[in-house]
């Protein structure tokens, strides 16, 4: 299967694979998978699809862990999943605050435009169109919505707090976390 015709979903992290914290998640052991979500990103793989992280990651450049400490998370996320038959094909991340104003940073669409560039995606105006975007706060949909991205809002990490906000894109839909989300998708009921 080539790159361009693969099917993929693209995903926040912290909220949705695993635990956020309001004081950053800032070490492998402080990196703690939410119930189902690896055995969600496993099954999604088995059904043909790739997975991109797009993560904020600000307590880099707040200097709260070191980019050795990020590698040690994700290759601890990369063991827990290899037994389940699981892998995370790609992962981007803006190491900025707000105050950078940078065009990676969620809302913006920068980490969009790199996953599209990288998964070839590039032969249309929206060249995200059909491709899901899981996430669990408002920043994390619009930055996906913007490049034509389906937007799914998880009810975990700040989830419930962003449904409560209101102010979702158009045709957001809800589910209660990443697993729920995958088994909607692979039943064929959810929209992109």
């Amino acid at each position: 299967m080539s790159t361009g015709s693969s099917k993929l979903i693209i995903l926040d992290r912290d909220g949705v694979i695993n635990e956020d914290s309001d004081e950053y998640v800032k070490s492998a052991a402080e990196w703690v998978p939410l119930p189902g979500s690896l055995e969600a990103i496993a099954l999604l793989n088995q059904a043909g699809y790739q997975i991109a992280i797009a993560a904020n990651q600000s307590g880099l450049s707040r200097e709260y862990f070191t980019i050795n400490d990020l590698h040690a998370m994700h290759g601890k996320m990369d063991a827990l999943l290899k037994p389940l038959g699981g892998r995370i094909d790609s992962i981007f991340f803006c190491p900025h605050q707000d105050s950078h104003q940078c065009d990676c940073r969620k809302p913006a669409p920068g980490m969009m435009k790199e996953i599209a560039l990288r998964y070839k995606k590039i032969d249309k105006i929206k060249p995200l169109t059909g491709v899901p975007i899981v996430g669990d706060s408002l920043r994390d949909l619009q930055a996906g919505d913007v490049m034509g991205a389906s937007p799914h809002l998880v009810l975990t990490g700040k989830g419930e707090m962003t449904l409560a906000k209101g102010g979702l894109p158009e045709g957001t839909q809800i589910h209660a976390d990443l697993l729920a989300f995958t088994n909607t998708l692979l039943e064929n009921k959810v929209k992109t």
